[in-house]
This record gives C-alpha cells, structure tokens and sequence, in this order.
C-alpha cells in the first residue's frame, strides 16, 4: 500500500505544476477588458445616471477618472513586473500586507466578482423578456429561463480555452463600438452645432453635492483592467503585453465614454440635458437612437445591448473563475477548482462551479418571486464596492511593497512612491463617497443596504482570520498562500 500511495502523489503534484495557456496579445486582451465595462450597457444604462448626476460635466468626469486610474495602473504596472505570480490583486495584496490580507483581499475579489457577473443574466433576462413580448410579439417567457440559457452558453465559453472566448468577446465589441460610434456621430452632426441647442462642457465643481455619486458610478465603468494580470499566464510576452494592455484600456475606455456622453450632451444641449436623463433615465438612449437613426437601428441596438451583456458576462466569468482557481492551487479552497483542463488549458472546473453558483442564486430568486429588476442593482451595487474595497486595499499594498523595498532595491519615486500614493488617496475618498451613499449604490432600503455592507466587509475580515487560521493548522497551505507556488 505504501508504495502505490507513493506511485499516485507524483499524479496529483502534476495537476499543480501544470499552467493555464492561452495565445492573447495585447488587442485580445484589451477586448477582454473592455467587454467587461460592457460599453453598450454603459452608454445605455450607467452614462444616463451619470449624466442625471452630473449634467455636461459628466464627459469631465470621465476624464479625471481616466487621470486617475492612469496614475493607479503606473504602481499596478510595475508591480506586476516585480511580482510575476499569477492571481492578480491577490498576489499584490499578499506582497504588500501578508498573506492574511492577501487572502481576505482574494474573497472580497471572488465574491466581488460573482455578484457584478450575476446582474449580467437577471439584465439579459428583462431586456431579452422585453424584445420577444414587446417588439417580436413572441410570447411572454419567465425571466429566468431566459436567466438559465445564458448561463449555459457562458460557461460553455468559459470552459473552453482562453483564445475563443477572446475571439468572441472582439467580435461583439466591434459590433458594440460600431454603433456607439453611429451614435455619436449622428449626435454631433444633429445638434453639435445648433447654437440653440448649445455645446459646452464643465468641470465638475467640488461644493456640487452630487459629484460624489457622480464619480461612484462613473468607475465602475473602469473595472476589469485587473484582467490584464489575470491572465499573465495565457498571454504573449506578459512583460510587455501586460503594461501596455492596462495603459491602453485605460485610456481607451476614459477617452471612448468621455465622447459618447458629449454626444449625449450635443444631443440634448447643455442646459437641457440634466434634465433628460432625470425625466427617462432608463429610456434616454433607446430614445436618441430611434430619433437619431429610426426604429430599425433602435432594434439593432437592443440585440447588440443582449450580446453585449452576453460578453460582459463572460468576461467577468472568466475573471472569477481564475480567482477561484489560483484559490485552489493554494488550496485555501478545494483543490478540484485548481484542476487545468487536458485539452483547453482553462480553469474549467472552477468556471462550471461559477455557473452552479449563478444557476443555484437564479433558481432561489425564481422561487421566491424576487423582482428581477432589484436583483441587478443590487448585485452589481454590492459587487461594485467590493472591487472598489479591493482597488483601495491594493492601492496601499503597492505603496508598502515599494516602500519596504527602497532601502535595497530603490526604484522610480515616481512609480513605486508617488502614483500609488494619490491613487489610494483617491480611492480612499471614492470609498468613503460609496459608504455614505451606498443605499444609492444597491438601490435598496436601509436594511439592506446595511446587510450588504457588512458582507463585503465581513469577507475580507473572514478571509483575513482564516489565513491565521491556515497558519497555525495548515502551515504548508498558508505558505502557499498569494501564489508563492504555482
């Protein structure tokens, strides 16, 4: 017996020393980004409340966060040349704070992660349930049927190699930036130049009470550039493919948003266009499409809105799914979600366990009658302000890394001292913004609002203890922890 248990440990340490492959460069890994911010549900969803919040100054605002998160990715990017294990803000974390708050940073990623991805398919579900019924005549079909099949066809993606799911999410980005771009032209050439209409752009005044709010739902349009060092292990080149993606998908979706909520702003005019995302928020840019282009574009834009979600959707699976995996190559959890596939050299198992956590959470909601409309704010709400959490948490890992390393090893002030420290100055204040006004946030009463929370902290304060924990029972697995092996 002792030698065949000796014959089959070899088998398992193989699971561990394999590694994710993938072939991205840096335009695939971009799109993967991108699709996460899902630049159609943006323009048509997010920009309006912003645009409610903050008028003609929103276009501003986009390009201060751009400011800011440019100055975040200078610490991100050099870190990630300095520590090239793969997990992401779980490894930069454990870097800079332990592996105590590496690995509570990790759960508030996963759970973070799960919640923003899950308003993806409540969102496919009631806008898919609205075209069939209201604009095909087909019948009326549950929301969470609908809910169910998209859950397939991600996981399915997911499950696949990294290479197809990048194939898809460009094509649909295209598509998604074509009409964004028809949208912003037909704007522009409308009322761009009508001084009747007028076109003028602010600068959002700091006494304004709702720039706070205005900047909270603004950087969420931002996140998903942490996958450019998810995937460190399936892309080509990552010393370069990695800074360049994050610069580039920085700039790009700050410089891409500013202009579409200009032409939001050229649409309606200056003085009007506060006043038109207040009235129909929901509504603001199904409506300028059908006045701008007609019906017939209006119905292409709501298909491409359904594969956008689609693509958001993936992205995000695909982002969870590599945490849970490196999670359990730690084996802080079960180590079958570290297992790589033979053939795809993908996750596959922690992604299917996504999708059963997707599919169980839409079965339980279904059950309960919950109102599919409140379930995708409040998931994309509380899933927001645990990423947020997270950029703040890694914006001081990095600072403390840096600051650490300056007596031997000195690098740029600038990159390793500086940028981190605004970032997480700024973070810090967006933080506070969203605590003070997180029933906004989630769209929720007081009670829930405060549940959800308390959850996001308690994940992080969870993770933190179970880390200790790991130490004293587990000291093989907590050295393992943050990637140190891999």
């Amino acid at each position: 017996m002792r030698t065949k248990n000796s014959s089959t440990e070899p088998a398992a340490d193989t699971t561990v020393i394999n590694r994710l492959e993938g072939n991205m460069g840096v335009g695939s890994l971009m799109m993967s980004v991108l699709a996460f911010s899902s630049p159609l549900a943006t323009v048509a969803g997010t920009m309006p409340v912003l645009l409610m919040f903050g008028g003609n100054t929103a276009p501003s605002i986009y390009l201060i966060l751009t400011l800011m998160l440019l100055i975040f990715s200078v610490g991100f990017v050099t870190m990630s040349r300095t520590i090239e294990n793969p997990g992401g803000f779980y490894s930069f974390v454990t870097a800079g704070l332990g592996k105590a708050s590496g690995l509570g940073g990790a759960f508030l990623a996963l759970v973070g992660y799960i919640f923003i991805g899950f308003f993806a398919p409540v969102f496919f579900a009631v806008t898919m349930q609205n075209f069939v019924v209201e604009t095909l005549g087909g019948p009326d079909i549950a929301w969470y049927w609908y809910a169910l099949v998209i859950v397939g066809i991600t996981t399915a993606l997911a499950y696949n190699r990294i290479d197809l799911s990048a194939k898809v999410l460009t094509t649909v980005m295209v598509l998604e930036v074509i009409i964004i771009v028809v949208f912003d032209v037909a704007a522009f050439a409308s009322n761009g130049g009508n001084p009747e209409a007028g076109l003028s752009i602010s600068l959002p005044s700091l006494g304004d009470a709702t720039l706070g709010l205005a900047l909270l739902f603004a950087i969420g349009n931002f996140f998903g550039f942490e996958a450019t060092v998810i995937y460190r292990e399936e892309v080509r080149d990552p010393d370069k493919t990695i800074p360049r993606a994050t610069y580039l998908s920085v700039l790009g979706i700050g410089i891409f948003y500013a202009i579409a909520a200009t032409g939001y702003v050229a649409f309606f005019g200056t003085g009007e266009i506060q006043a038109a995302a207040t009235e129909n928020t929901a509504g603001l840019f199904h409506g300028s499409i059908v006045a701008l282009l007609g019906n017939i574009a209006a119905d292409i834009m709501t298909i491409l809105l359904i594969t956008s979600t689609l693509a958001c959707m993936l992205s995000i699976q695909n982002i969870a799914a590599r945490y849970g995996f490196s999670l359990a190559r730690d084996r802080a959890l079960p180590k079958a979600l570290g297992h790589v596939h033979p053939r795809h050299h993908s996750p596959y198992l922690a992604a299917l366990a996504i999708g059963a956590v997707w599919v169980v959470a839409i079965i339980v909601l279904a059950v309960v009658g919950a109102d599919p409309e409140q379930i995708y704010v409040v998931a994309s709400g509380s899933g927001t302000f645990s990423v947020l959490l997270l950029m703040f948490i890694t914006s001081l890992a990095v600072l403390i890394y840096f600051l650490r390393r300056r007596s031997s090893n000195p690098e740029s002030v600038w990159k390793t001292i500086i940028a981190p420290g605004v970032s997480m100055l700024f973070l810090g204040v967006i933080m506070v913004i969203a605590v003070l006004n997180f029933p906004e946030l989630v769209g929720g009463s007081g009670v829930l609002s405060a549940v959800f929370m308390l959850l996001t902290f308690v994940l992080f304060i969870g993770g933190f203890i179970y880390a200790l924990v790991l130490r004293k029972r587990l000291p093989d697995v907590y050295d393992r922890l943050g990637r140190q092996r891999f």
